[in-house]
C-alpha cells in the first residue's frame, strides 16, 4: 500500500541545488536567508542537512548566499545591549605551520585601546593548534555568552566566545566535518556573522578564491568596513615574507591592492616545535624572532587600514611598528 506524503518545506532547497548541470542554480540571498532560519530552528531533518551541506559545498557559495545565510544567523542571536566593539575577528582554521601570533596582534591592538570581539571554533581538523586553547595557556578569559564578552572587553578591550557561545546549530554542522568528509558552508558564514556589530571586520582564508565571496557579501550586508586576505594558515594573520593581495570594503565601495613584503621573500617556514610559551616570550623581549614580530606588526598594519585609519600599507605598517614598540610587556592583553 503507497502512502502519498507531503513534501517536506526544506526539499525545495534542496532541489534548487541538485537538479542537474543545466537546471541547478544558487540560491536566492532571500532563499538562503530562509533555508538557514529552518536549519537554525531545527525544522530541517538530518538527511536534508547532510543533502543541501554537500550540494553547497560542489558547487560552493555566492556572495549572495552567504548573505542571506549570515543574515538569518545575525536574526536569530539574543545580543545584549549597550556593548561598543571597534572590529570583528574570526578565528575557525587553526595554525599547523606557524604559532598563532595573530593573537598577540589582536592584544596589542587591544592594548591600544581598540576593542576586539573574537570568536571562533576548534577540534574540527586533528593536528591544529586552536585559539581557545591557546587563550587558555596564556591565562587569559574565554567568554561562553555575549554578556560575558562584553564584560571582558569592558575590563581589557578584548572577548572571546567559542561558536557554541553564540550559535550551538552552527558548531553542530562544524562537527559533521569528519562524517561528512569536507568542510561545510559554515566555514564560511560563522567567519561572517559579526554578532556585535562592529563597524569593522578582518577576514584571512586559505583559499584565494574566496576573497571575492568575502567582499560581495559584505557589501550585500551592508558592513561599513571589510577587508579580506589569504591568511597564514586561513586565519587573520599576516605571512611577512609574501607579497599580499587584500581586498577591502569601505563605505560601499570594494576595492583591492597589493602589499609588499615585509621580509625577504622565501619559502614559508614550518615551526615544528609550535611551542605556545614562545607567544608570551616573543612579548616580553625574552625572545627575538624576526619572522614573529613582522607577522604580529604586519597583521595590525591590515587591521588598522581595515579599519580606515589609513590607507597607505607603509604608514599602517609604521602605525602598527610604533604600537608594538610602545607596549606593555609585562601586562600582556590589558588595555594600557
Amino acid at each position: 500500500m503507497t502512502t502519498n506524503r507531503e513534501e517536506h518545506p526544506f526539499a525545495a532547497y534542496v532541489r534548487i541545488l541538485a537538479r542537474g548541470r543545466t537546471i541547478s542554480r544558487a540560491l536566492t540571498q532571500q532563499e538562503a536567508y530562509d533555508a538557514m532560519r529552518m536549519i537554525l530552528a531545527g525544522e530541517v531533518e538530518d538527511i536534508q542537512l547532510g543533502a543541501f551541506l554537500m550540494l553547497m559545498r560542489y558547487k560552493e557559495e555566492t556572495a549572495e548566499e552567504v548573505a542571506g545565510f549570515v543574515q538569518a544567523c545575525r536574526d536569530a542571536l539574543e545580543v545584549p545591549e549597550g556593548i561598543k566593539v571597534d572590529l570583528d575577528w574570526s578565528s575557525y582554521a587553526g595554525k599547523r605551520r606557524q604559532l598563532p601570533w595573530f593573537i598577540l596582534a589582536a592584544l596589542l591592538l587591544a592594548q591600544s585601546g581598540v576593542k576586539i570581539f573574537m570568536h571562533g571554533t576548534e577540534g574540527h581538523t586533528p593536528g591544529r593548534m586552536y585559539t581557545r586553547e591557546t587563550l587558555e595557556f596564556m591565562g587569559l578569559p574565554v567568554a561562553t555568552t555575549l554578556t560575558e564578552a562584553g564584560q571582558h572587553i569592558a575590563r581589557s578591550n578584548f572577548g572571546y566566545v567559542p561558536l557554541e557561545g553564540l550559535l550551538p546549530v552552527l558548531r553542530r554542522i562544524i562537527d559533521l566535518r569528519p562524517v561528512l568528509g569536507l568542510r561545510s558552508p559554515v566555514h564560511t558564514i560563522a567567519r561572517m556573522i559579526n554578532p556585535l556589530n562592529a563597524s569593522a571586520m578582518i577576514q584571512g582564508v586559505f583559499h584565494p578564491g574566496y576573497t571575492d565571496t568575502h567582499q560581495g557579501a559584505a557589501k550585500l550586508i551592508g558592513l561599513q568596513h571589510m577587508s579580506v586576505f589569504k591568511g597564514e594558515g586561513g586565519e587573520i594573520e599576516r605571512r611577512p615574507n609574501k607579497p599580499l593581495v587584500v581586498k577591502s570594503l569601505h563605505d560601499g565601495v570594494m576595492s583591492e591592492h597589493e602589499w609588499p613584503p615585509l621580509l625577504p621573500e622565501s619559502r614559508q617556514p614550518h615551526d615544528d616545535e609550535m611551542d605556545t610559551a614562545r607567544l608570551g616570550a616573543v612579548w616580553r623581549d625574552e625572545l627575538e624572532d624576526d619572522y614573529a614580530v613582522a607577522a604580529v606588526t604586519g597583521t595590525v598594519a591590515l587591521a588598522l587600514a581595515t579599519m580606515g585609519r589609513t590607507s597607505d600599507p607603509a604608514d599602517a605598517q609604521a602605525q602598527a611598528t610604533a604600537m608594538w614598540l610602545a607596549r606593555n610587556r609585562g601586562q600582556l592583553g590589558a588595555a594600557a
